[in-house]
């Protein structure tokens, strides 16, 4: 069937809509990059726009040589690959037991996780009990308080809701325990979700902020993003970029320098999503609709 008139101009509408929303996502973005290539002249000039002016890579050279770059990227690498193991392995632990009808007081657990998604997590209290577990300068920190997501154990536990019960009548009929349900069944259906979840916690760990700078005192164990905040907001960053000539600080700006620490922050969840997005709204859409 021919779309209507009126569904053409939605459509069209939509398309212009949906465009100008993706335009001004990326073009700060290309800003940016070239902004983070350009030379000390095109820069000074003001003549950088979208595409880098006199190409160059001394910015990027710069974070690897003065920086603690490389240790941060390698803390925040340890921070979200640990943080997404514990936070999912803990997710699933909590999201298969309320997704059964047997579970004695089911409701009641629900309801329980569901009424502390209504309040924030105070900071003092948070800050004292972090501190009387002794967690300060330690990971742990990070990882503990928001180990399980309210909001993803939901998901995951809307979508175990949805498996037939055919399908783990049969199992059952076979021997299988509920160990053995879960991760040769269950968990193999349930991979869109699990990505998306993945993905979620993923980006939330890489990006942590608050909690690194309220419970990590020691800058040998910030992470990346910790770092370039620092720098961003530094108004002498030429000055405190280590193990870098004088001739070289002289072929860049603070601008140049501080646009290279914002890719080098961004671009590992560039490069993640693109094998995730295929689960991304399939697995949202499974988890969020109970058939």
């Amino acid at each position: 069937m021919k779309p209507a008139w009126d569904e053409k101009i939605f459509y069209t509408c939509n398309y212009l809509f949906l465009g100008l929303a993706a335009l001004s996502c990326v073009l700060p973005l290309l800003h940016i990059i070239s902004l983070s290539l350009s030379s000390y002249q095109a820069i000074v000039s003001g003549h950088v726009s979208l595409w880098p002016q006199g190409w160059t890579m001394e910015a990027y050279k710069a974070l690897y040589t003065g920086t603690n770059m490389v240790k941060a990227f390698r803390n925040s690498i340890v921070i979200t690959v640990v943080g997404v193991v514990l936070s999912m392995w803990f997710t699933i632990m909590a999201a298969y037991p309320l997704a059964k009808k047997y579970f004695y007081a089911r409701r009641f657990f629900t309801l329980a996780i569901v009424f502390t998604m209504l309040f924030g997590t105070p900071l003092i209290p948070l800050f004292l009990i972090v501190k009387s577990l002794g967690l300060l300068d330690t990971y742990g920190a990070i990882w503990m308080p928001g180990l399980i997501s309210a909001f993803n154990m939901l998901v995951l536990r809307t979508f175990f809701m949805n498996v037939p019960e055919e399908l783990e009548e049969a199992a059952r009929m076979d021997g299988c325990g509920e160990w053995r349900l879960l991760t040769r069944i269950i968990l193999p259906l349930s991979l869109p979700v699990l990505a998306t979840l993945t993905l979620f916690y993923g980006v939330g760990y890489w990006n942590s902020f608050l909690h690194v700078l309220m419970f990590i005192n020691d800058s040998t164990r910030m992470n990346l993003a910790v770092m370039i905040q620092q720098m961003v907001a530094s108004q002498s960053i030429l000055q405190e970029l280590n193990s870098v000539r004088p001739d070289d600080l002289q072929q860049m700006t603070p601008e140049s320098i501080k646009a290279a620490g914002v890719i080098v922050l961004i671009v590992p969840m560039l490069i993640v999503y693109p094998f995730l997005q295929k689960y991304f709204v399939k697995g949202v859409m499974i988890g969020a609709i109970k058939g």
